[in-house]
């Protein structure tokens, strides 16, 4: 017991240091200079975003340089976005939630913990400038696509996982004819290719779990901002997030949806 503790608590402090590197990221992604190749862009120590002073190791430290700080930069004392503990806090849980699901497994808990800091950037970053960057989606979807490509290479079930990946990836085009349709008015490119990521992470029939999660969210969250008076039905929504929210449900809890599903309604 004590041991499974200190393991969940050494993956939540390495999570903690993940979501920090994840904010950098998304902070750099914006400047011309960004690039994944060769890390461009992330070279040199981080800065304040205002007063651009060079940060001590004190003010790196995740989540307590926040609470220490009292949200405020120790420099110029302007306000730090909330977004900083935030991403780091969860990452720290995605990361335990994953060792929890895939301990017996490094290979696939590794893969798990790539697409999670990926699909964070991407809901950070679309939440922020309505857009998923190629910078991003794309070495994503490689990475996924190989693992699995490897997956099937060295399985017994070749040709079941094989139809499994092709029925998974399937729905992405759903997203295509929507975008074609309404001519980019209602989803973007963007949004078709996250679909085809989650196809390839998440596999039949978890992707349509995760489709389903984001669309009902989706829907709720526009409903409520039109109440409020924050959004109306012509504001620009990113639906980006919605969608990364479903994967993660779906990647945790989309086998026991599906089981649910089928007990109360397909098996009386």
């Amino acid at each position: 017991m004590m041991f499974n503790f200190l393991i969940y608590l050494f993956i939540f402090v390495f999570g903690l240091i993940c979501g920090s590197f994840l904010n950098c990221v998304i902070y750099r992604l914006a400047l011309p200079s960004f690039s994944l190749k060769n890390l461009g862009g992330l070279k040199g120590r981080s800065y304040c975003p205002h007063c651009k002073h060079i940060l001590n190791w004190r003010d790196l430290i995740p989540i307590f340089s926040f609470l220490i700080l009292k949200g405020k930069c120790r420099y110029c004392s302007q306000k730090i976005s909330w977004q900083y503990p935030l991403v780091e806090l969860a990452t720290g849980i995605l990361f335990v939630l994953v060792i929890h699901y895939t301990f017996s497994n490094f290979l696939f808990s590794i893969f798990y913990f790539l697409i999670s800091c990926f699909l964070i950037i991407i809901f950070v970053y679309d939440l922020k400038h309505y857009i998923i960057p190629d910078k991003v989606i794309y070495p994503a979807i490689g990475i996924a696509f190989f693992y699995r490509l490897f997956e099937i290479c060295l399985s017994a079930e070749a040709l079941a996982k094989a139809e499994n990946l092709g029925f998974g990836i399937l729905p992405s085009l759903f997203f295509l004819a929507i975008i074609i349709f309404s001519r980019e008015k209602w989803l973007g490119f963007g949004d078709f290719k996250l679909a085809i990521l989650m196809g390839l992470f998440l596999g039949w029939p978890k992707i349509l779990v995760a489709l389903f999660l984001a669309f009902f969210i989706g829907a709720i969250i526009g409903i409520e901002l039109i109440i409020l008076g924050k959004k109306t039905l012509k504001s620009e929504i990113p639906f980006g997030p919605f969608l990364v929210s479903g994967t993660f449900l779906a990647m945790f809890f989309g086998q026991k949806l599906i089981d649910t599903y089928l007990n109360l309604f397909l098996l009386k």
